[in-house]
């Protein structure tokens, strides 16, 4: 009897190491490093959602060198993270790229201005220096610009374009009347720097007319097409939808999660847990498919960026909704 329950003992554990073993592997590409902005899959995967879906997903952080476009292309991920505009502007260039999800339903990027520069509404943008995010961020500013009718080569008609790196140091020093922010990121780092809320001005892209879709999920539109790549994408945004619903109602615990899987040291749990209150309120309202008239109002921007547009065309078969079709119906 002890030998035939040591053998049934080890079927048991050769059969559950053989259903680990089979976990479907998953590369995800975040666009920036570990923060609050990516809790929803840091939850998924530290609360086993993923396991629960049989996968094994490996979450590479990005940073200031990392285009998550080039590592999709260059078969370092399955799914990368991308602001729409971006992204379809790679689409364009030859990259299909391709929505399958979007848990972000509004847009946080605001313009954070100086009062003491004079600056009251972008009426008085002329002439004034503002600090601009490139690499595919600074699309969204261009088509405002646009629709503002101010030229970015400078002058006293236009507004001069200071390219900001990802630090809020050009307002603090004067450099700039008005910079780049994120609702729950660097308009805070203002704020920890020194400046009070009362010192300054934002203007949230969204009020502006200008609000473009941020942080979807993207995947080659090769994967789409094979079979067992979709079977792990569905239950991907499956699992990655109830890592994010999980953190807008738990975003303390979330924001702690982030901070066991930062390998920089770099966060703090009193930035971390602010951010992840800002980023419940842009995450709220999605179930994680695209909404086709933000998806549209999207691509209204950047056609119309006057004489040179983000975009030349709008554009044919960037996302679906063939993957959140099946992932929210179970």
């Amino acid at each position: 009897m002890k030998k035939i329950t040591t053998l049934l003992m080890a079927g048991a554990m050769a059969l559950s190491a053989s259903y680990a073993l089979a976990a479907d592997k998953l590369t995800l590409q975040l666009k920036w490093v570990t923060q609050a902005q990516f809790a929803g899959y840091y939850v998924a995967k530290d609360k086993g959602f993923y396991d629960a879906e049989n996968l094994d997903v490996e979450i590479k952080p990005g940073g200031p060198d990392i285009a998550p476009a080039q590592v999709l292309a260059g078969g370092g991920a399955d799914v990368v993270l991308d602001w729409m505009p971006s992204a379809l502007a790679t689409r364009e260039k030859g990259l299909p790229l391709v929505n399958i999800a979007q848990p972000f339903k509004s847009s946080g990027m605001m313009l954070t201005c100086r009062k003491d520069s004079g600056i009251a509404s972008p009426a008085d943008f002329k002439g004034k220096t503002l600090g601009v995010w490139f690499f595919g961020n600074e699309y969204p500013f261009l088509s405002w610009m646009s629709k503002l009718g101010l030229k970015t080569e400078g002058g006293p008609d236009g507004v001069t374009v200071l390219k900001q790196g990802f630090n809020v140091d050009p307002i603090l020093q004067k450099q700039a009347d008005c910079v780049s922010t994120m609702t729950y990121n660097e308009y805070w780092q203002i704020i920890d720097a020194g400046l009070s809320p009362d010192e300054l001005i934002v203007f949230k892209y969204e009020e502006q007319g200008v609000s473009t879709l941020e942080d979807g999920m993207y995947v080659n539109e090769a994967s789409l097409k094979d079979p067992v790549m979709v079977d792990k994408l569905v239950r991907f945004v499956r699992a990655s939808m109830k890592g994010w619903k999980w953190a807008e109602e738990n975003p303390d615990g979330a924001a702690d999660i982030i901070l066991e899987n930062d390998a920089s040291g770099a966060q703090t749990a009193k930035h971390q847990r602010r951010m992840m209150r800002e980023i419940a309120k842009l995450t709220a309202g999605s179930n994680g498919a695209l909404d086709v008239a933000d998806y549209e109002r999207t691509v209204k921007t950047l056609l119309s960026a006057g004489s040179d547009p983000v975009i030349s065309k709008a554009p044919e078969g960037a996302w679906t909704h063939a993957i959140t079709d099946k992932a929210l119906k179970m």
